[in-house]
């Protein structure tokens, strides 16, 4: 009875009838939620996956500090915010000046389909349908201090009550309202202008026309045509290499000096990553007669142009659900 209560988010009297098996079907029906969650927080899907564990972990040993005032994912989602506050106090250092995230990660959207899959009236399938997942937002967030970042995930993604938020991080509901203030002032200082109202993606026909011609472009290796894709201010990360380049001469001398021009043999795998159109790209290896993973490209795309380019290695490709190669006669073969 107190394992189906909690199963179904209803407020019981605590965890002491409930075995360690059982606790751990209650507690993963939640952890894609607490993953998104944690992921938000710390702009890592690695150390997101480590967050959730340490999370399962502490809830496990604390079992008996759950007294049925709040609901098992309400209780859950309070040690994993402090379990990323934790991870975040001994962790690398802030971002840099110029904007970027090095230790930013990918999301597959197929896994984002588990909460939909859920309940598309569950809170956090909200949240991902308002675009609070897209790679800008995730790096505006990663500028925030880290209270003032739960503040805000808490209470603008997840809806949470100002009054409960405070109860979760010990601090008064006024504190938690500064708090919010300064993390909504220091997001506008780091979002794109035109996604501050975050009203929605622009996943429509002429935005897939818009990915298709850049992708034959790229694997053309067209550096003249993908030039009229890019807006003047587009901006270009390739995390976790430093350098956050702005503009589109920048960013076309940057790929020049690079040798894209020169890179022959692509074929390409469309996905989509965060919410955003993506692009596997794989480069021809004679010694495996086969085109092997090479690079992942993030597009950002807002008025018909294409914005901002984050492009990640080809250690993503596996979590993605990209194929392990391409073969000579297009054939996909996955692991």
């Amino acid at each position: 009875m107190c394992a189906h209560a909690l199963m179904e988010g209803l407020d019981v009297s605590g965890l002491g009838e409930v075995d360690e098996a059982e606790f751990s079907g209650m507690a993963e029906r939640h952890r894609r939620e607490l993953h998104v969650h944690s992921y938000r927080m710390l702009g890592s899907f690695e150390d997101a996956e480590d967050a959730v564990q340490e999370t399962f972990l502490r809830a496990w040993r604390r079992r008996e500090t759950f007294e049925g005032r709040s609901t098992f994912r309400a209780w859950l989602y309070k040690i994993a915010t402090n379990t990323c506050l934790d991870l975040l106090a001994k962790r690398r250092p802030e971002p840099a000046t110029g904007g970027e995230v090095l230790w930013l990660q990918p999301y597959p959207d197929r896994l984002l389909e588990e909460l939909r899959a859920d309940d598309a009236d569950e809170p956090e399938a909200v949240a991902v349908a308002r675009e609070t997942i897209e790679l800008a937002y995730i790096v505006a967030v990663q500028h925030l201090a880290p209270r003032p970042r739960a503040v805000l995930i808490l209470r603008d993604v997840l809806g949470w009550p100002a009054k409960d938020v405070a109860e979760l991080l010990g601090d008064s509901v006024n504190s938690v309202n500064s708090a919010l203030q300064r993390a909504r002032a220091g997001m506008r200082e780091h979002l794109p202008a035109e996604r501050q109202d975050w009203t929605g993606g622009e996943d429509d026909a002429d935005t897939r026309e818009l990915v298709r011609r850049f992708t034959e472009a790229s694997v053309a290796v067209d550096i003249d045509t993908i030039a009229t894709m890019l807006r003047d201010d587009v901006r270009f990360a390739m995390p976790p290499t430093q350098g956050l380049l702005i503009g589109r001469d920048a960013v076309l001398a940057d790929w020049v000096a690079g040798g894209y021009p020169d890179m022959s043999g692509l074929r390409s795998v469309p996905t989509s990553v965060n919410r955003q159109p993506a692009v596997g790209y794989y480069l021809w290896r004679d010694d495996v007669a086969a085109y092997l993973p090479l690079s992942i490209d993030v597009l950002r795309i807002s008025g018909g142009m294409v914005t901002e380019v984050t492009i990640f290695g080809p250690e993503h490709f596996a979590r993605l659900g990209l194929p392990e190669r391409v073969q000579a006669d297009g054939t996909e073969v996955s692991r």
